[in-house]
């Protein structure tokens, strides 16, 4: 008889098992959400929630300086993530960092209101008292005029900032008057 004749003598068993690479890709992405958590500043690490055993591994991770130390105290955190289900870690690190570069673009949109206001004057003023009416037309016209001066005469932009300032309080007023009617 060949062996090649008979079917079920080279059957292969097909689990599904995930291949050994990817076990790997899925190890060292566990290994760069410990690395985000461990370089994430305290005060936002200490609002995700996760299990005491990991955080004590971050803890001690961002105590050790030693190259070699830091890498297997990594790989560590690592296997302690394979351990738990790590996906709330990762979506409230998610959150966190979505959440910031929403602030950043405020940020920016604020900067590029403030330098259109400047540059502009008056002609500018009207977008801004149509996307926030609850501004003060008078304070928004002596914070402009300060700031064109002190372009002018190149003194430092204190006017500038408090224009921006007063921007920036615009800005969380509407959206917490946003908030309160949802």
């Amino acid at each position: 008889m060949n062996p090649h004749d008979s079917d079920s003598d080279f059957d292969i068993d097909t689990d599904d098992r995930p291949s050994r690479s990817q076990l790997k890709r899925e190890a060292e992405a566990l290994q760069d959400l410990g690395l985000a958590l461990v370089e994430l500043p305290q005060a936002k690490l200490d609002r995700i929630e996760m299990p005491e055993k990991l955080r004590e591994a971050i803890d001690l991770a961002r105590r050790i300086t030693a190259h070699g130390g830091k890498r297997r105290q990594m790989q560590y955190i690592g296997k302690l993530m394979r351990n738990f289900d790590a996906e709330p870690v990762r979506a409230q690190l998610d959150a966190m960092q979505q959440a910031d570069r929403r602030s950043a673009q405020r940020f920016h949109l604020l900067e590029a209101l403030r330098d259109k206001l400047i540059a502009e004057g008056d002609e500018a003023l009207g977008e801004i008292l149509e996307r926030y009416p609850q501004a003060d037309r008078q304070h928004l016209r002596q914070l402009i005029r300060q700031a064109q001066q002190e372009r002018d005469k190149n003194k430092p932009p204190a006017s500038a900032r408090s224009l921006f300032r007063y921007l920036r309080e615009l800005d969380e007023a509407s959206a917490n008057d946003r908030e309160e009617r949802q």
